[in-house]
């Protein structure tokens, strides 16, 4: 090939990518489809429609948030001001109302980042850190409804209660404790897998007569005995030390000698001078024994029931939890502080809780809630009975619960069921 014909097919080829690059200036720019800030801010907000300046209720609000659309707007004022600003404008572009419908329903429906990430066009990156970050916004905004007592006289009142409602004195709180299945931690060993086998950190609470949260604890792995998961907490810290302003014993109505205000609880956990549980064994029908049980078991179910609603409504409960121990420990403390928001609160607690959720007695018959109709109420697991010995003390304390339950505190449907 000569010179001159190289020579000439270079400059061809370069007069052509010339008039090729002054036509594409010329020709209008294709729109960028997606990651554009403007299609944050026409966003609707997902398939929830919410229009918070309408009263007017559907389904499927009700099913993807639990509450009202007042107490929605109630939670988006509180929950504003502690919300941090992205620095990416992408992320900055996520409406606080966005924010908290994406977290709710991720709540309420235990919907996977991926399906979320569809359904609001946010990326699974930006969720996974706009969730764990609204959770820790909406507990410092209401955690004061999760509230214990520090005095005698608000310990009587909630004891007051027990006794009006469930007909067992000097109780101060029904307790228990569920091991929350998680994902395999990474790197983690067997730190938290518990006793089943599974992997799990463990929900510890105690509950007043209302079906109210009064101390919450979460996070404890798996691995630690169950004994060890209630010594682990604050409340029983304080309880051995005598630090939570209990009312000093005093005679039950009728008789003389003084017991102390006790904590209801199953076989999980000692029986003590402030905790009192089922007396083990199998006793003959109309023994004090039996009769002591019931009668516990009757103030004791409230925290079951408890368990059983947050189970079956915030159903990412229902199934492991696929993240990492502290934001599942975040997400089980939302969920705690959203039950007692939603249960003071008159205008969600008929959706939250409607009339039948609980358990409930007529003239001694137990009616079960609608939450134990659930084909799978989740991923909660009841804790490890452990077999320990008692004091003397606390058998004492038993005894004459069992004695007045028998006579002065009887009541007139126990010896059908005992």
């Amino acid at each position: 090939m000569s010179r001159e014909v190289v020579v000439a097919g270079a400059a061809f080829i370069a007069m052509y990518l010339l008039v090729e690059e002054n036509e594409d200036e010329n020709k209008p720019r294709r729109r960028r489809r997606w990651w554009k800030t403007q299609l944050y801010k026409k966003r609707a907000g997902s398939e929830l429609m919410i229009d918070l300046k309408s009263q007017e209720l559907s389904g499927q609000y009700k099913n993807f948030t639990r509450m009202s659309p007042i107490d929605f707007e109630y939670l988006i004022t509180l929950v504003g001001p502690k919300v941090g600003k992205y620095d990416t404008p992408m992320r900055a572009a996520i409406s606080v109302q966005d924010r908290l419908a994406l977290t709710v329903r991720f709540l309420a429906t235990g919907d996977s980042y991926t399906s979320l990430q569809y359904i609001f066009r946010i990326s699974k990156q930006s969720i996974s850190l706009i969730v764990p970050e609204v959770c820790l916004a909406i507990i410092e905004a209401i955690k004061e409804n999760i509230l214990v007592p520090t005095t005698p006289a608000g310990w009587k009142e909630i004891s007051k209660k027990f006794e009006e409602l469930w007909n067992f004195p000097h109780c101060i709180g029904s307790m228990d404790g569920k091991h929350v299945i998680i994902d395999a931690p990474i790197h983690s060993g067997t730190e938290y897998r518990n006793y089943k086998p599974f992997f799990s950190i463990v929900m510890f609470a105690v509950v007043d007569a209302e079906y109210n949260f009064l101390f919450v604890d979460a996070g404890c792995q798996g691995r630690i005995s169950d004994g060890g998961v209630f010594k682990d907490t604050i409340f029983f810290k304080k309880l051995e030390a005598d630090n939570l302003g209990l009312p000093l014993a005093e005679t039950l109505v009728g008789r003389n000698k003084e017991v102390p205000y006790v904590l209801v609880s199953d076989s999980a956990f000692p029986l003590a001078e402030h905790i009192m549980k089922p007396d083990p064994g199998d006793f003959p029908k109309g023994s004090k024994q039996r009769i002591f049980n019931y009668r516990l078991s009757r103030a004791r179910r409230i925290v079951e029931n408890v368990f059983g609603i947050i189970a079956s409504v915030f159903r990412v409960l229902r199934r492991p939890i696929l993240l990492q121990p502290e934001n599942a420990e975040i997400i089980v403390m939302t969920i705690a502080h959203l039950h007692n928001f939603l249960r003071k609160n008159s205008e969600s607690q008929r959706y939250y809780t409607p009339l039948g959720s609980f358990d409930r007695e007529e003239a001694g018959q137990i009616v079960e809630g609608s939450w134990r109709n659930e084909p799978n109420i989740g991923s909660l697991l009841p804790l490890r009975n452990v077999p320990r010995r008692a004091p003397l003390i606390a058998k004492h304390i038993r005894e004459e619960f069992s004695d007045y339950f028998c006579n002065e505190g009887k009541v007139p449907w126990q010896d059908r069921y005992c």
